[in-house]
């Protein structure tokens, strides 16, 4: 059985998906943007500073769902531009100073709201 998780500390979704989806004691967590769950406003004007407002997001919804980032499996990083790896880079991996998840990283064309990162991961619960 599926349980959607939602929590009003990360942005709402803009589309048709949850923040994430538990099943069998694993966590998809939904791709998180740099947006403000409040204001539902783009936070940074830079990757860096961008990255550090989607780990935010994605954190909160990983406790939300009883998770948090030492229980992360993998991560796949999206860049609008991958000129922006290592500032983005520093700062996800503030996040996994030991044992880092599996990851992928890919630019792309374009990312939602024109937004320079995006981040989303599967977690064990």
């Amino acid at each position: 059985m599926k349980k959607v998780v939602s929590t009003t500390l990360a942005p709402a979704a803009i589309g048709p998906y949850s923040q994430a989806i538990e099943h069998n004691g694993i966590l998809y967590c939904s791709g998180q943007i740099p947006l403000d769950p409040e204001s539902m406003q783009i936070v940074g004007d830079n990757a860096a500073d961008q990255a550090k407002q989607v780990m935010k997001n994605l954190s909160a919804v990983l406790e939300e769902a009883g998770s948090d980032f030492s229980k992360v499996l993998k991560c796949s990083i999206f860049l609008d531009d991958m000129n922006d790896f290592g500032e983005v880079n520093e700062v996800y991996g503030s996040y996994f100073k030991n044992d880092p998840p599996a990851r992928e990283t890919v630019a792309v064309q374009t990312l939602p709201k024109s937004v320079l990162v995006e981040i989303s991961c599967i977690a064990i619960i």
